[in-house]
Protein backbone atom coordinates (compact mmCIF):
# COMPACT_ATOMS: atom_id res chain seq x y z
CA UNK A 1 0.00 0.00 0.00
CA UNK A 2 2.60 2.17 1.11
CA UNK A 3 4.57 1.35 -2.03
CA UNK A 4 1.70 2.66 -4.40
CA UNK A 5 1.29 5.69 -2.32
CA UNK A 6 4.54 6.61 -3.21
CA UNK A 7 4.31 5.50 -6.84
CA UNK A 8 1.38 7.70 -7.16
CA UNK A 9 3.49 10.79 -5.67
CA UNK A 10 6.36 10.19 -7.75
CA UNK A 11 4.09 10.28 -10.26
CA UNK A 12 2.41 13.46 -9.81
CA UNK A 13 5.41 15.00 -9.07
CA UNK A 14 6.96 14.32 -12.43
CA UNK A 15 4.15 15.19 -14.55
CA UNK A 16 3.99 18.75 -12.50
CA UNK A 17 7.87 19.30 -13.62
CA UNK A 18 7.25 18.16 -17.25
CA UNK A 19 4.27 20.78 -17.17
CA UNK A 20 6.58 23.49 -15.71
CA UNK A 21 9.50 22.73 -18.06
CA UNK A 22 6.79 22.89 -21.23
CA UNK A 23 5.85 26.05 -19.90
CA UNK A 24 9.54 27.27 -19.50
CA UNK A 25 10.63 25.63 -22.69
CA UNK A 26 8.00 25.00 -24.94
CA UNK A 27 8.30 22.70 -28.38
CA UNK A 28 10.21 24.72 -31.13
CA UNK A 29 11.96 23.87 -34.31
CA UNK A 30 14.62 26.33 -32.88
CA UNK A 31 15.61 27.54 -29.52
CA UNK A 32 18.57 29.92 -28.58
CA UNK A 33 19.80 29.54 -24.86
CA UNK A 34 18.90 32.43 -22.55
CA UNK A 35 18.94 32.55 -18.64
CA UNK A 36 15.57 31.35 -18.67
CA UNK A 37 16.40 28.33 -20.45
CA UNK A 38 19.64 27.34 -18.66
CA UNK A 39 19.89 24.91 -15.69
CA UNK A 40 22.75 25.01 -13.49
CA UNK A 41 24.13 23.18 -10.14
CA UNK A 42 27.13 21.76 -8.55
CA UNK A 43 28.26 18.13 -9.85
CA UNK A 44 29.53 15.74 -7.43
CA UNK A 45 33.10 17.23 -7.98
CA UNK A 46 31.50 19.96 -6.77
CA UNK A 47 29.14 19.07 -4.13
CA UNK A 48 32.86 17.33 -2.44
CA UNK A 49 34.94 20.89 -3.49
CA UNK A 50 32.24 22.65 -1.47
CA UNK A 51 32.44 19.96 1.26
CA UNK A 52 36.40 20.77 1.70
CA UNK A 53 35.86 24.48 1.35
CA UNK A 54 33.60 24.36 4.53
CA UNK A 55 35.66 22.30 6.34
CA UNK A 56 38.58 24.45 5.74
CA UNK A 57 36.94 27.09 6.73
CA UNK A 58 36.05 25.85 10.20
CA UNK A 59 39.58 24.92 10.56
CA UNK A 60 40.94 28.65 9.83
CA UNK A 61 38.43 29.62 12.30
CA UNK A 62 39.33 27.32 14.51
CA UNK A 63 43.43 28.03 14.42
CA UNK A 64 43.09 31.78 13.31
CA UNK A 65 45.28 31.15 10.41
CA UNK A 66 45.53 34.20 7.99
CA UNK A 67 46.81 31.27 5.22
CA UNK A 68 43.67 28.66 5.91
CA UNK A 69 41.58 31.89 5.46
CA UNK A 70 43.16 33.16 2.48
CA UNK A 71 43.51 29.71 0.83
CA UNK A 72 39.47 29.31 1.56
CA UNK A 73 38.18 32.49 -0.09
CA UNK A 74 40.71 32.35 -2.80
CA UNK A 75 39.46 28.38 -3.77
CA UNK A 76 35.75 30.03 -3.13
CA UNK A 77 36.76 32.86 -5.82
CA UNK A 78 36.98 30.27 -8.03
CA UNK A 79 34.22 28.38 -7.41
CA UNK A 80 32.29 31.57 -8.23
CA UNK A 81 34.35 32.48 -11.59
CA UNK A 82 33.82 28.63 -12.48
CA UNK A 83 29.91 29.46 -12.51
CA UNK A 84 29.87 32.13 -14.97
CA UNK A 85 32.25 30.32 -17.13
CA UNK A 86 30.02 27.21 -16.99
CA UNK A 87 27.06 28.95 -17.80
CA UNK A 88 28.69 30.92 -20.42
CA UNK A 89 29.65 28.45 -21.89
CA UNK A 90 26.03 27.42 -23.27
CA UNK A 91 24.53 30.98 -23.01
CA UNK A 92 23.89 32.46 -26.46
CA UNK A 93 23.45 28.80 -28.53
CA UNK A 94 20.87 28.08 -30.83
CA UNK A 95 20.17 24.51 -31.45
CA UNK A 96 18.11 23.71 -34.89
CA UNK A 97 16.38 20.54 -35.76
CA UNK A 98 17.50 19.49 -39.21
CA UNK A 99 15.78 15.70 -39.85
CA UNK A 100 15.27 12.41 -38.88
CA UNK A 101 15.23 9.46 -41.15
CA UNK A 102 12.47 7.46 -41.48
CA UNK A 103 13.23 3.29 -40.66
CA UNK A 104 11.20 0.24 -39.96
CA UNK A 105 10.05 -0.51 -36.68
CA UNK A 106 12.91 -1.96 -34.55
CA UNK A 107 15.70 -0.15 -36.20
CA UNK A 108 17.22 3.35 -35.16
CA UNK A 109 16.47 6.16 -36.71
CA UNK A 110 18.94 9.09 -37.14
CA UNK A 111 17.79 12.37 -35.72
CA UNK A 112 20.31 15.65 -36.71
CA UNK A 113 20.39 18.50 -35.08
CA UNK A 114 22.13 21.65 -35.49
CA UNK A 115 24.65 24.15 -33.09
CA UNK A 116 25.29 27.46 -33.80
CA UNK A 117 27.15 29.93 -31.76
CA UNK A 118 26.07 33.52 -31.04
CA UNK A 119 29.09 35.50 -31.98
CA UNK A 120 32.65 34.58 -31.66
CA UNK A 121 32.33 33.17 -28.18
CA UNK A 122 33.85 29.74 -28.27
CA UNK A 123 32.30 26.30 -26.49
CA UNK A 124 33.94 23.56 -25.84
CA UNK A 125 32.75 19.69 -24.57
CA UNK A 126 28.67 20.13 -25.35
CA UNK A 127 27.35 16.63 -24.82
CA UNK A 128 24.23 15.67 -26.55
CA UNK A 129 21.83 12.72 -26.16
CA UNK A 130 18.45 12.09 -25.82
CA UNK A 131 16.98 10.25 -23.06
CA UNK A 132 17.74 6.47 -24.56
CA UNK A 133 20.25 7.37 -28.00
CA UNK A 134 23.69 7.71 -28.33
CA UNK A 135 25.43 10.69 -26.99
CA UNK A 136 27.83 12.67 -28.65
CA UNK A 137 30.37 15.38 -27.14
CA UNK A 138 31.56 18.91 -29.98
CA UNK A 139 33.30 21.77 -29.42
CA UNK A 140 32.27 25.23 -31.52
CA UNK A 141 35.62 27.09 -31.44
CA UNK A 142 36.58 27.38 -35.27
CA UNK A 143 33.77 26.61 -36.84
CA UNK A 144 29.98 28.89 -35.99
CA UNK A 145 28.20 25.54 -37.15
CA UNK A 146 28.07 22.19 -36.22
CA UNK A 147 25.99 19.20 -36.87
CA UNK A 148 25.03 16.22 -34.47
CA UNK A 149 24.17 12.88 -35.52
CA UNK A 150 22.02 10.93 -32.80
CA UNK A 151 20.69 7.19 -33.12
CA UNK A 152 17.79 6.09 -31.09
CA UNK A 153 15.67 2.59 -31.33
CA UNK A 154 11.96 3.66 -32.66
CA UNK A 155 9.12 2.33 -31.77
CA UNK A 156 6.07 1.11 -33.75
CA UNK A 157 4.17 2.64 -37.02
CA UNK A 158 3.38 6.04 -37.23
CA UNK A 159 5.50 9.29 -35.76
CA UNK A 160 8.18 8.27 -32.58
CA UNK A 161 9.10 11.26 -30.36
CA UNK A 162 12.51 10.89 -28.83
CA UNK A 163 11.23 13.52 -26.16
CA UNK A 164 13.53 16.45 -25.02
CA UNK A 165 17.05 16.27 -25.60
CA UNK A 166 19.91 17.07 -23.09
CA UNK A 167 22.70 19.38 -23.32
CA UNK A 168 24.82 19.96 -21.37
CA UNK A 169 29.03 20.74 -20.11
CA UNK A 170 30.84 20.76 -17.12
CA UNK A 171 33.58 23.08 -18.78
CA UNK A 172 35.75 24.07 -17.63
CA UNK A 173 36.75 22.90 -14.33
CA UNK A 174 34.21 20.06 -13.58
CA UNK A 175 32.75 21.66 -10.57
CA UNK A 176 29.14 22.74 -11.64
CA UNK A 177 26.85 20.74 -14.12
CA UNK A 178 25.16 23.49 -16.62
CA UNK A 179 22.33 21.86 -18.75
CA UNK A 180 19.03 22.07 -20.68
CA UNK A 181 16.59 20.48 -21.68
CA UNK A 182 15.16 21.28 -25.39
CA UNK A 183 12.25 19.69 -27.28
CA UNK A 184 12.86 20.50 -30.76
CA UNK A 185 9.85 19.10 -32.42
CA UNK A 186 11.40 16.42 -34.39
CA UNK A 187 9.81 13.00 -35.20
CA UNK A 188 11.02 10.38 -36.98
CA UNK A 189 8.13 8.55 -39.28
CA UNK A 190 7.94 4.97 -38.44
CA UNK A 191 6.65 2.36 -41.42
CA UNK A 192 4.78 -0.62 -40.72
CA UNK A 193 6.79 -3.62 -40.11
CA UNK A 194 6.97 -5.53 -43.59
CA UNK A 195 5.06 -9.00 -43.29
CA UNK A 196 5.62 -11.54 -46.31
CA UNK A 197 2.47 -13.62 -47.77
CA UNK A 198 3.11 -16.73 -50.39
CA UNK A 199 0.86 -14.44 -53.23
CA UNK A 200 -0.84 -11.58 -53.67
CA UNK A 201 -4.69 -12.13 -54.07
CA UNK A 202 -6.74 -10.46 -56.73
CA UNK A 203 -4.28 -8.38 -58.48
CA UNK A 204 -5.99 -5.75 -60.07
CA UNK A 205 -3.74 -4.34 -63.79
CA UNK A 206 -4.20 -1.32 -65.72
CA UNK A 207 -3.41 -3.74 -68.73
CA UNK A 208 -2.82 -7.23 -69.71
CA UNK A 209 0.61 -8.98 -68.88
CA UNK A 210 1.80 -6.80 -71.53
CA UNK A 211 0.88 -4.56 -74.48
CA UNK A 212 3.24 -3.62 -77.44
CA UNK A 213 3.84 0.49 -77.38
CA UNK A 214 5.53 2.25 -80.41
CA UNK A 215 8.70 4.11 -78.53
CA UNK A 216 10.62 6.17 -81.00
CA UNK A 217 14.60 5.64 -80.64
CA UNK A 218 13.84 2.53 -78.72
CA UNK A 219 16.57 0.05 -80.22
CA UNK A 220 13.86 -3.24 -80.58
CA UNK A 221 12.61 -3.34 -84.40
CA UNK A 222 8.96 -3.14 -84.27
CA UNK A 223 7.95 -3.07 -88.14
CA UNK A 224 7.18 -0.71 -91.76
CA UNK A 225 4.92 2.28 -91.96
CA UNK A 226 4.62 5.20 -94.57
CA UNK A 227 6.40 8.17 -94.33
CA UNK A 228 5.29 11.13 -92.60
CA UNK A 229 6.50 14.78 -92.64
CA UNK A 230 8.99 15.16 -90.07
CA UNK A 231 10.33 11.42 -89.96
CA UNK A 232 14.37 11.22 -88.97
CA UNK A 233 16.01 10.33 -92.39
CA UNK A 234 18.36 8.17 -90.12
CA UNK A 235 15.12 5.79 -89.46
CA UNK A 236 13.89 6.10 -93.77
CA UNK A 237 13.93 2.53 -95.47
CA UNK A 238 16.50 3.05 -97.66
CA UNK A 239 16.95 -0.44 -99.21
CA UNK A 240 13.26 -0.80 -99.69
CA UNK A 241 13.18 2.97 -101.49
CA UNK A 242 16.28 1.63 -103.58
CA UNK A 243 13.75 -2.18 -105.01
CA UNK A 244 11.10 0.63 -105.59
CA UNK A 245 8.42 0.27 -102.61
CA UNK A 246 7.95 3.64 -101.91
CA UNK A 247 9.23 5.70 -98.91
CA UNK A 248 8.84 3.69 -95.64
CA UNK A 249 9.98 4.89 -92.05
CA UNK A 250 11.13 2.06 -89.44
CA UNK A 251 9.23 1.52 -86.65
CA UNK A 252 10.72 0.83 -82.92
CA UNK A 253 8.66 -0.56 -79.94
CA UNK A 254 8.94 -1.52 -76.24
CA UNK A 255 6.80 -3.65 -74.42
CA UNK A 256 5.33 -2.25 -72.24
CA UNK A 257 5.22 -3.37 -68.49
CA UNK A 258 1.71 -3.87 -66.83
CA UNK A 259 0.70 -1.31 -64.14
CA UNK A 260 0.10 -3.23 -60.42
CA UNK A 261 -2.41 -1.70 -58.11
CA UNK A 262 -1.55 -2.82 -54.50
CA UNK A 263 -5.31 -2.58 -52.72
CA UNK A 264 -6.28 -2.64 -49.38
CA UNK A 265 -9.18 -5.10 -50.03
CA UNK A 266 -6.75 -7.66 -51.23
CA UNK A 267 -6.33 -8.97 -47.71
CA UNK A 268 -9.71 -9.03 -46.42
CA UNK A 269 -10.15 -11.01 -42.79
CA UNK A 270 -7.45 -9.00 -41.77
CA UNK A 271 -6.49 -6.52 -39.31
CA UNK A 272 -5.57 -3.47 -40.00
CA UNK A 273 -1.69 -3.36 -38.84
CA UNK A 274 -1.62 -6.81 -40.80
CA UNK A 275 -3.09 -5.46 -44.25
CA UNK A 276 -0.78 -2.55 -44.16
CA UNK A 277 2.56 -4.83 -42.98
CA UNK A 278 1.69 -6.70 -46.09
CA UNK A 279 1.25 -3.74 -48.75
CA UNK A 280 4.22 -2.64 -47.20
CA UNK A 281 5.93 -5.83 -47.98
CA UNK A 282 4.58 -5.70 -51.80
CA UNK A 283 5.72 -2.57 -52.09
CA UNK A 284 9.24 -3.53 -51.43
CA UNK A 285 8.88 -6.52 -53.47
CA UNK A 286 7.68 -4.53 -56.54
CA UNK A 287 9.92 -1.47 -56.21
CA UNK A 288 13.05 -3.88 -55.76
CA UNK A 289 11.52 -5.91 -58.76
CA UNK A 290 11.62 -2.50 -61.11
CA UNK A 291 7.73 -3.42 -62.03
CA UNK A 292 5.26 0.14 -61.40
CA UNK A 293 2.84 -0.42 -58.85
CA UNK A 294 0.00 2.11 -57.71
CA UNK A 295 -1.41 1.97 -53.89
CA UNK A 296 -5.08 1.97 -53.01
CA UNK A 297 -6.12 2.37 -49.54
CA UNK A 298 -9.27 4.26 -47.56
CA UNK A 299 -9.63 7.69 -49.25
CA UNK A 300 -6.16 7.50 -50.61
CA UNK A 301 -5.01 6.57 -53.76
CA UNK A 302 -1.70 6.86 -55.40
CA UNK A 303 -1.20 6.26 -59.19
CA UNK A 304 1.45 3.71 -60.68
CA UNK A 305 4.89 5.12 -60.80
CA UNK A 306 8.19 3.67 -60.08
CA UNK A 307 11.22 5.54 -58.17
CA UNK A 308 12.25 6.16 -55.04
CA UNK A 309 10.19 9.14 -54.46
CA UNK A 310 7.48 6.97 -55.41
CA UNK A 311 8.22 4.57 -52.73
CA UNK A 312 8.94 7.11 -50.04
CA UNK A 313 4.88 7.96 -50.98
CA UNK A 314 3.74 4.97 -50.77
CA UNK A 315 5.38 4.10 -47.43
CA UNK A 316 4.49 7.33 -46.10
CA UNK A 317 0.85 7.01 -46.43
CA UNK A 318 0.78 3.21 -45.08
CA UNK A 319 2.72 4.62 -41.91
CA UNK A 320 0.84 7.40 -41.20
CA UNK A 321 -3.06 5.43 -42.10
CA UNK A 322 -5.30 6.57 -39.54
CA UNK A 323 -3.00 8.60 -37.47
CA UNK A 324 -3.91 12.40 -37.74
CA UNK A 325 -1.21 14.50 -37.06
CA UNK A 326 2.50 14.67 -34.79
CA UNK A 327 2.80 13.59 -31.32
CA UNK A 328 2.84 16.87 -29.28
Amino acid sequence: MGSTVSHGIRQRLRQRFAEWVNRRIPPARSVTLDQKRIFIFPSGVGLFFTLCLLVMLLTAINYQNNMSFALTFLLATLFIVAILHTYANLSGLTIRALRATPVFPGQHSEFSVQLERGGQREHFALLLKWPDSSASTVNLVERDTVQVHLHMAVGGRGWFSPGRLLLESTYPLGLLRCWTWVDLDLCALVYPQPLACPELPGLATDQGDAAATLVEGSDDFYGFRNYRYGDSLRQLHWKGLARGQGVQTKQYGAYASRSVWLDWEMFPGYGTEQRLSHLCYWVLVFEQRGEEYGLRLPGFALAPGLGDRHRDRALQALALYGIERKPL
